[in-house]
Parts: C-alpha cells; structure tokens; sequence
C-alpha cells in the first residue's frame, strides 16, 4: 500500500495566520492612536480649579459671635457672612421701606429659609452694586457696610439706603444644612 500523505485542505470561511496577524496590527495600531491622542484631548477639558467653582461651599459658622462677618468666595465673586445682632435686627426691620432707593423688606433677607438656625444670619455679595468696590463694615445704627469709592451705604441686610449704588446688593443661594453649617450656591432656598 502507498504511504498516505496528509493534506491541509483550508477553504475561504476558515481564518488562517495571516487574517489573525491582520487582525491583531490593526488592533495594536487603533489602540496606539487613541493612546497618541488621549493627551490632546485631555487637555481640552477645564482643570478642577474651574469645575469647582461652581459648586456649592459649605462653611462652618459655629465661631462666628453675633456682630461679627466673614467674607468668603463662590464662583469667583466675594460675600459677606454675617451673623446679626438683636440690636441690629431691630434696627433693619425700624426702617421704612418707602425711604429706601430699592425698597425690600429686611425679613426675607435675614437667613433665608425659615428654621431656628438660620433666623439671624444675613449672606450677601460683597461688591457694591454701584461699580463692583468692597463695601467696608461701619457698626452705626442699621447703617451696615459703606462703599469707600463712591458713598454708597447698606443696612446689614444689604439693602440701599443712599448713595449712586442702583440695586440692593443679591443675596446668592443658600441654606442651613444644619445648626453650624451654612452651605452657598445651593438651589434649594
């Protein structure tokens, strides 16, 4: 009998070597052009300094006495933190809206919801509404804080009293997460 000789019979539907390399390097070379171009299109993205900014800031107020402010940052723009004494209190809600240049009531702009935590705080931005100055803090009456560029005087809530300032100054969202945690730029108010 003849030696039987084996054959390697292969049709066209079976993969073979060369389709598994082609396969493979083509692969390899997707893989290595999104690894050449991840760093390019990383750096499109804003740094987490910018995506933060936004973000709403908790601030612990638990050492704040009454009389006293702070003035902490949210997106960028300053705002005073003040807690208000009752003397103060009394003297905001004494003035008569009729005389103010953007008449407002003083309740609604001290603390904001209506808890116990929150019934004697007053959180304004810190820029004069007349031209973006830093109003500076005078202890006199229901005068509250004094713009040194140009005259402009606010009671402690933030509302105009006089001077070329057109608008009280905005109060930003805000909420009491609970007795000494005072969180800004929340959407809940």
């Amino acid at each position: 009998m003849a030696p039987v000789s084996e054959q390697t019979i292969t049709s066209d539907d079976e993969p073979t070597r060369r389709d598994f390399i082609y396969i493979a390097s083509g692969m390899l070379g997707v893989v290595g052009a999104a690894g050449l171009a991840w760093p390019f299109i990383d750096q499109m993205r804003p740094d987490a300094a910018v995506r933060a900014a936004g973000q709403p800031v908790d601030i612990d107020v638990s050492s704040i006495e009454p009389g006293a402010a702070i003035i902490v940052t949210w997106r960028g723009k300053p705002y005073f933190v003040r807690r208000l004494t009752e003397a103060e209190i009394e003297a905001v809600t004494a003035l008569p809206e009729d005389g103010l240049k953007d008449p407002a009531p003083a309740e609604p702009r001290i603390g904001g919801p209506a808890d116990e935590a929150a019934k004697d705080w007053v959180v304004v931005a810190a820029n004069c509404t007349h031209l973006g100055c830093i109003p500076k803090v005078v202890d006199s009456g229901a005068d509250g804080w004094h713009c040194p560029c140009h005259g402009s005087v606010f009671d402690f809530t933030g509302r105009i009293l006089h001077g070329p300032a057109p608008i009280n100054l905005p109060q930003p969202p805000h909420v009491f997460a609970d007795d000494t945690t005072l969180t800004i730029g929340t959407d809940t108010v």
